[in-house]
C-alpha cells in the first residue's frame, strides 16, 4: 500500500472561547471585551485541518468528551474530510477547551486539556495500523507526553517520518527527540530546549518558527532563514498550527525541506490575515495563488 500523501495527527481536540479586547487586563482587573467567538481548535485538530486543505489524507487520534462540544468538533474535522476513526469519546468527561484574550493583534491562551488527558498509550496503540500506513507523523505537546512517546515509538519501528511540535514546551524525553525526523519550535521553545543536554545532537532536525522574521531550517551545518511577508496581521492564533500542518502535508506529498517550509511560511503569513485558528488556515489554492502573486 503506498503511503504518500497520507498525514496522521496524534493530539488535541478543543474547542476555542475567544474575547477580542482593546487592550490586555492587568492582573486583577476586569475589563470589557468588544466580541466573542466560539471555534474549533486545538493543537492537534488545528494541524489536522491545515494538512486536509493542502490536500493531504489525514487521520486524526484524539479525544472529546461526551457533550456539545465534542460532537460539534468530531462533525467538523469530517466536514473537513478527515477520518475520525480514530477519535475517542470519553464518557463522563469535558471536551477540552482553550480560552482566548485577543488583543492588538497578540494572543494570551488559558487551556483546560479535558478529555485529551485521557489520550493514553493504550488508545494510541489501538491505532497502530493508521500510525504505520501514513507517509508523516505529526506531534505536539497538548496530550500526556506517555501517548506522545507511543505514538512515535510505533511510527519509528514503521520508518514512517516524524514531525514534533514541541508545543506548549515541556520537558521532553530524549528519546522522544532523538526518533523524530524533524522538530519545529518558535523561538521560545527553541530557548527552552537550549538548556536540555541532548540539543547539540539535534540541530540538525531543527524546523525553526520566527514569527515577523519568518522560518529557518538545517542545511548543511547551518540554519538558512525564509524572510516573512509583510501581511495585515488581524490575529496570530493559529498561525504555528497552520505551519507545521501544510508541512506535513506538503513532506507527505514528496516535497524536500526547502520548499516544503517556504509553502508552510507563506501559509502562516495568510493565516495572520483572518480571525480564528481553523478558520484563518489556506487552501491550497489559496495558497497557489498566494505564492504566484508574490
Amino acid at each position: 500500500m503506498s503511503r504518500k500523501n497520507k498525514v496522521c495527527v496524534v493530539g488535541s481536540i478543543n474547542m476555542d472561547l475567544a474575547v477580542n479586547a482593546e487592550r490586555m487586563p492587568e492582573q486583577g482587573e476586569t475589563i470589557l471585551g468588544e466580541g466573542f467567538a466560539m471555534s474549533p481548535g486545538g493543537k492537534g485538530a488545528n494541524q489536522a485541518v491545515a494538512a486536509a486543505r493542502m490536500g493531504a489524507e489525514v487521520e486524526m487520534i484524539g479525544a472529546v468528551g461526551d457533550d456539545s462540544f465534542g460532537r460539534l468538533l468530531v462533525s467538523g474535522l469530517r466536514d473537513e474530510g478527515i477520518r475520525t476513526e480514530g477519535v475517542r469519546t470519553m464518557p463522563g468527561t469535558a471536551t477540552g477547551t482553550a480560552t482566548i484574550i485577543l488583543s492588538g493583534g497578540d494572543n494570551r491562551i488559558i487551556v483546560a486539556p479535558g478529555a485529551n488527558q485521557q489520550v493514553s498509550p493504550e488508545l494510541v496503540r489501538t491505532q497502530k495500523e493508521k500510525i504505520a500506513g501514513s507517509s508523516v507523523l505529526l506531534l505536539q505537546l497538548e496530550i500526556p507526553i506517555e501517548a506522545v512517546t507511543a505514538a512515535a515509538e510505533i511510527a519509528s519501528d514503521h520508518h514512517v517520518p516524524i514531525i514534533l511540535n514541541p508545543a506548549p514546551y515541556q520537558k521532553v524525553p530524549g528519546e522522544l527527540v532523538e526518533a523524530a525526523s524533524y522538530i519545529t519550535p518558535n523561538v521560545v521553545e527553541d530557548m527552552a530546549m537550549r538548556q536540555e543536554s541532548f540539543y547539540s545532537r539535534i540541530e540538525h532536525k531543527l524546523i525553526l518558527t520566527k514569527g515577523e522574521e519568518g522560518a529557518a531550517y538545517s542545511a548543511k551545518g547551518k540554519m538558512e532563514t525564509i524572510p516573512s511577508y509583510q501581511v495585515d496581521v488581524k490575529d496570530t492564533t493559529g498561525a504555528g498550527d497552520t505551519f507545521n500542518g501544510v508541512l506535513a502535508a506538503r513532506l507527505a506529498a514528496g516535497e524536500s525541506i526547502p520548499d516544503a517550509v517556504a509553502a508552510s511560511n507563506a501559509a502562516a503569513a495568510l493565516s495572520v490575515t483572518k480571525t480564528g485558528a481553523q478558520a484563518g488556515m489556506p487552501t491550497r489554492a489559496e495558497l497557489e495563488q498566494f505564492l504566484k502573486k508574490e
